[in-house]
């Protein structure tokens, strides 16, 4: 299978999960660690939109603002960090994730803005959790005031402002109820 290369100044969304569907991530500390390797790894070669970290798969949307190669190497060597730590920690071995991490490019901002909705609304989803208060994904730091290396401001301009940004999310996360109640 031939994946689709990086390209710089473009946005994609990359996700992958555990191999056949396992847990990649059996703690918060393990969150913790894989959002500081993600700063270690993509900070200085990539701007993140949105991102979720479920507990056997995670979502990232972002622009790629390196070399494609340069900043899929830094994506591989953030994976295989984690997956070293993970297994060390957990007394497993082998692989811990999918062989290839998916990438979708976007080239489009109604499809962008409904991915940046998706994503967040992950935690509801799949595990019916309030998507407001999970900590790891980047619903409310796209809200907070705090600094941060997302990329808030053009987050908040897709959307028009704040009350927009979470009229959307609550509009969605609405008709998943619904879509819940009637099953």
């Amino acid at each position: 299978m031939k994946l689709e290369p990086l390209v710089k100044e473009h946005t994609y969304h990359i996700y992958n999960r555990g191999i056949n569907g396992e847990t990649i991530f059996k703690t918060e500390e393990n969150k913790q660690y894989f959002l500081r390797l993600i700063d270690k790894y993509l900070s200085d070669k990539a701007t993140f939109y949105a991102y979720c970290l479920m507990d056997n798969h995670f979502h990232f949307l972002l622009v790629v603002n390196s070399d494609g190669d340069i900043v899929t190497q830094a994506l591989s060597n953030l994976f295989n960090a984690y997956a070293k730590a993970f297994n060390k920690a957990t007394g497993r071995t082998g692989s811990l994730f999918e062989k290839h991490f998916k990438r979708i490019r976007i080239d489009d901002e109604i499809y962008l803005r409904q991915l940046i909705v998706y994503i967040h609304l992950n935690p509801k989803h799949h595990f019916d959790m309030d998507f407001t208060s999970f900590k790891y994904s980047s619903y409310n730091t796209v809200l907070s005031d705090k600094e941060t290396k997302l990329n808030r401001d053009e987050v908040l301009e897709l959307f028009g402002d704040r009350e927009n940004f979470k009229f959307v999310h609550q509009q969605k996360n609405d008709l998943l109820e619904e879509k819940f109640m009637l099953e």
